[in-house]
Order: C-alpha cells, then sequence, then structure tokens
C-alpha cells in the first residue's frame, strides 16, 4: 500500500513541475486523493459490496471533482492533473503511466448492461483538457489525445487523435517531433507541435507548390539557354510576355500563416 502510495507521488514530481515536495503532492492534489479513493471504492466492489462501492466513490467525487465508477480499472502510476470534471465510466481501463488532465470524459456510447461499454487505455497514454473519449475500444500505447478532441474509434499505438471527430496522426509521420518529445518526457495536455492535420496538408501543398515554381524556373531558363543559341528563332519570340520565368512563389511566408 505504502510502496504505491509513494509511486504514485514520485511520479506527479516527475511529470509536474509545480509539485515543490512529496508533502505538498500528498495533501494538495486531488488527481491522488481520487486514485485513492478508487482503490478502496474498487476493493469494495470487487467483493461484491457494490453500494458501499459506489458510496465511496461518490464520497471521492464529492470531496475532488473527480469521478471514478467503482468498476473501472486503473493501473499504476496514473495521474490526474488538475482533474475537476473528469469522468471515468465502468468498464473504462487506464493502464499504467498514463496522464488524464482536465473534463476528460472516458464514457460509453451503448446502454447495455454487463458488456463492454467504454474505451481502454494502453500504457503512457495522455488524454488532453476537455477530450471526450467515447466507445468501447483502445487507444493504444504512447497514444496522444490533443485537448478538446471527440474520439469515437480506435487510435493505434503512438499516434495523435486532434479534433472532433478527432483525426488521427500516425506517429512515424514525423519522427523528429516524436523524438523531441520523448526527451521531454511527454507532451503536456496532448499537445505536440504541428498535430492539425488540415494545417499539415495545407504546408504540404505549399512545400509542393514551391518546388513546382522551381522546377517551371529551371526550365524556362533552359528555354531561354536553347533559344538564344538559335538562329532561327530569337530568344524573346521563344518565351511569352506572361511567362513567369523567375521563382515568386514565397512558400515561407505562406507556411507561416498556417502555423
Amino acid at each position: 500500500m505504502f510502496s504505491r502510495l509513494r509511486e504514485d507521488i514520485a511520479c506527479i514530481r516527475e511529470r509536474d513541475p509545480a509539485a515543490r515536495s512529496s508533502w505538498e503532492v500528498l495533501t494538495c492534489y486531488p488527481g491522488l486523493h481520487a486514485v485513492l479513493f478508487h482503490r478502496l471504492s474498487h476493493a469494495a466492489w470487487q467483493r461484491g459490496w457494490l453500494w458501499l462501492g459506489r458510496f465511496v466513490s461518490h464520497l471521492g467525487r464529492f470531496f475532488t471533482g473527480i469521478e471514478i465508477h467503482p468498476g473501472a480499472t486503473i493501473g499504476r502510476r496514473v495521474f490526474i492533473d488538475h482533474g475537476m470534471g473528469v469522468v471515468i465510466g465502468e468498464t473504462a481501463e487506464v493502464g499504467d503511466d498514463c496522464t488524464i488532465y482536465q473534463g476528460v470524459t472516458l464514457g460509453g456510447t451503448t446502454l447495455g448492461r454487463g458488456t463492454k461499454r467504454h474505451p481502454t487505455l494502453g500504457r503512457g497514454v495522455i488524454v488532453g483538457a476537455n477530450a471526450q473519449v467515447l466507445g468501447s475500444f483502445t487507444v493504444g500505447d504512447g497514444a496522444r489525445v490533443g485537448s478538446n478532441a471527440v474520439v469515437v474509434k480506435p487510435v493505434p499505438a503512438g499516434a495523435t487523435a486532434v479534433g472532433n471527430p478527432a483525426r488521427i496522426i500516425q506517429a512515424d509521420a514525423d519522427a523528429t517531433r516524436e523524438a523531441a518529445a520523448a526527451r521531454m518526457g511527454f507532451s503536456a495536455y496532448g499537445v505536440t507541435q504541428g498535430d492539425d492535420p488540415l494545417s499539415q496538408a495545407m504546408k504540404g501543398l505549399i512545400d509542393s507548390t514551391a518546388g513546382h515554381e522551381h522546377q517551371i524556373a529551371l526550365l524556362w531558363a533552359a528555354v531561354e539557354k536553347l533559344s538564344s543559341r538559335s538562329r532561327e528563332l530569337p530568344a524573346a519570340d521563344c518565351v511569352p510576355e506572361d511567362a513567369h520565368t523567375t521563382e515568386r512563389f514565397d512558400a515561407e511566408s505562406l507556411n507561416r500563416l498556417v502555423k
């Protein structure tokens, strides 16, 4: 029991730069208190003391503002940061080393009793503030759910889900970004640089257009060179007046607009 408590306090101090001492974490962090309440309520629930489990869970909700159903499964070193408004449903499973921010819902979309209705979070998942993860699917190990995202389908391991409805960004699409995030330990609020898929698509189009502009300029330079050597046709007659013979596409300024 006390070893688990020390483990929980150590993980909070590691992930939250505002935590200045273990005593501060023990006495002032509602996310830790909610996890401790849940361990009591979950133990009662597993022994068949359903009312007692719900009552202890209700007390935890009253004191912390975090609602965790006693039937939910919470792993080790789970950090619920700030925590107000977090709701974790009955059949939800939260893996080891997950980080959950305020306003998160791990909810269900069906009403069937005795069935798996809520999501499963793998190890090391980060769920940003006010994100909604709804349904009986799995969010893979090391995945990130961006703030305010609404996730209604599985998220592969290591991927990022952003938007409403959430769109999936594969981790291997930007190895440099993921390596930088790993060096920092984790991404606060499930946010990493350049997560917006629409912005990334726009940047790709801009970069592609810039490349085409450069190739066209090279082609015109070759045409002018060849025409200047020709005895039959002057260079001025070979190149139309309205042709862009030099690069004029400002990719850098357009990229700044979509950052």
